[in-house]
């Protein structure tokens, strides 16, 4: 029994109580004095004052109950994961005319809205939860492209802190991380260079990116070329303002590589190109200025315009072989051939070059069928290369021997000399187009171009391997290695 009831209950008991108490009261004045009339009179009284007092305690406690009810009802509609809607028809009825009608009502209305007002933060919540979670997904995954873009990016705020820089930026501004939440742009990137770029950009009105190359250097120590792009990052779209910036690197040492090979290599082919062509200028104005004495000196300027003209045509048909080989645009025809027939051939070619020098060609090739799947007038050339470049380095009397065996599955030819050697030096730059030995080019004449050739003919068109041992003043020995292809019948 809850303690209003028991409340209630007790009043009733005393008003009884009271109520008897006083008839019998009045019943033994009455008695006394010879009133009954009165006492009954009074009593009567006395007894309807209790039962309405009693009907009026009854009354409230039920209105009570009746909005004690209401209220529990209504509270369970704001309880966690209750999501139907709140309504009167819904709820226990209000006793009309009761006191508790105009605040249950007044309750129930602010109620009513403040569950509409729940009901939509919720909806916004979730709303928001869901649009968090699709920025999180998209935050991420732009950190993971800009992680692994290859490319340092770094980007700072309108205050020189840095907001954004990916693992690339770390490792090459070598960022350290500061005492406080925030890095700042000066003391961490230790390159003026950047951090004058970021500043002017920062400053401009407009949007436009700045460019700039620049030579830093890595984790690993060594020393890189970037290309810098740095652009303004605007704030609320107004550009005017001093806002952020973000500064893009990217590694262009490859392709400084490549722009200074190309204009060595253009300054090799013009220097090379101008030998021939001034001997042939010079003899054809002898012979226009009629300089030639006779019939026989007429002869020989034709012979050295000719052999000048043979010397211009081999360094441009070298050229075009090399550059078709790099562009992958050569028409390469392999075939199943016997290496040793072409290693015959070849050494024939070089036999004349060979008894004019006094030099003896040794051709020890292998009593087996070494076959391969190979173009057979480009690895002609690559042999003809080779013992001609053995023969030219080779001192009167010397010693050349062609060679051809089977190693592990791969055929090797090789080309070993008695010349002058060369250096480790040498023997790392010698497959460079256009270079040669400094101290041997006075022993025959030459565009550098022949071993580069015979690379590209070995390794880019067949696979292969070429490789040099050398020993200044012993000799050299240039290999060939290719892959072996089984006689079939």
């Amino acid at each position: 029994m809850t303690l209003l009831r028991q409340l209630t209950l007790g009043f009733f008991l005393l008003a009884i109580g009271v109520t008897c108490g006083t008839g019998w009261l009045a019943l033994r004045a009455a008695e006394q004095h010879g009133a009954v009339t009165f006492a009954a009179i009074v009593a009567g009284i006395t007894l309807g004052a209790a039962t309405w007092q009693m009907f009026v305690v009854e009354r409230d406690r039920r209105e009570h109950l009746a909005a004690r009810r209401f209220l529990e009802h209504l509270l369970r509609y704001g309880e966690p994961g209750c999501g139907a809607a709140v309504s009167l028809d819904t709820l226990p009825a209000i006793t009309a005319g009761s006191v508790w009608e105009e605040p249950l009502k007044k309750t129930f209305d602010y109620f009513s809205s403040f569950q509409d007002r729940r009901l939509m933060l919720e909806n916004a919540r979730a709303a928001a939860d869901i649009r968090l979670q699709r920025l999180t997904s998209q935050v991420e995954w732009m950190e993971s492209v800009l992680s692994n873009l290859g490319d340092p990016v770094l980007a700072v705020n309108a205050y020189d802190e840095i907001i954004l820089a990916n693992r690339d930026a770390e490792s090459l501004l070598r960022l350290r991380p500061m005492v406080t939440d925030k890095r700042r742009l000066p003391p961490i990137v230790g390159c003026e260079r950047l951090t004058n770029m970021i500043h002017e950009v920062r400053r401009r009105t407009s949007a436009t990116l700045r460019h700039e190359e620049l030579e830093l250097e890595d984790a690993t120590g060594h020393k890189r070329w970037y290309r810098a792009s740095a652009g303004k990052l605007p704030l609320a779209n107004d550009v005017s303002q001093d806002s952020g910036a973000v500064l893009v690197l990217r590694d262009i040492t490859t392709q400084r590589s490549m722009q200074k090979q190309h204009a060595e290599f253009v300054s090799s082919a013009s220097h090379e190109m101008k030998a021939p062509l001034a001997g042939i200028k010079a003899y054809v104005e002898l012979l226009a200025d009629g300089d030639a004495a006779d019939e026989a000196e007429r002869e020989e300027f034709l012979g050295v315009i000719n052999g000048q003209a043979d010397r211009l045509q081999r360094l441009i048909d070298n050229l075009l072989n090399i550059a078709r080989i790099e562009a992958g645009v050569v028409k390469v025809s392999k075939q199943s051939r016997s290496i040793n027939e072409i290693l015959v051939e070849a050494a024939q070619v070089a036999q004349p070059a060979a008894e004019a020098k006094h030099i003896t060609l040794v051709s020890d090739l292998s009593p087996l069928y070494l076959g391969a799947l190979v173009d057979r007038d480009m690895l002609l050339q690559a042999a003809i290369n080779l013992l001609s470049n053995a023969v030219k380095y080779t001192p009167d009397g010397g010693r050349v021997t062609l060679r051809s065996r089977l190693a592990d599955q791969e055929l090797l030819i090789e080309v070993e000399d008695t010349g002058v050697g060369l250096s480790e030096e040498d023997c790392r730059l010698i497959f460079e187009k256009f270079y040669r030995v400094d101290k041997d080019k006075n022993m025959a004449a030459g565009t550098g171009l022949g071993l580069a050739l015979a690379k590209h003919i070995a390794e880019d068109v067949h696979g292969g391997k070429l490789t040099v041992r050398s020993k200044l003043g012993v000799g050299s020995t240039f290999s060939i290695s290719i892959p072996h292809v089984a006689r079939t019948n």
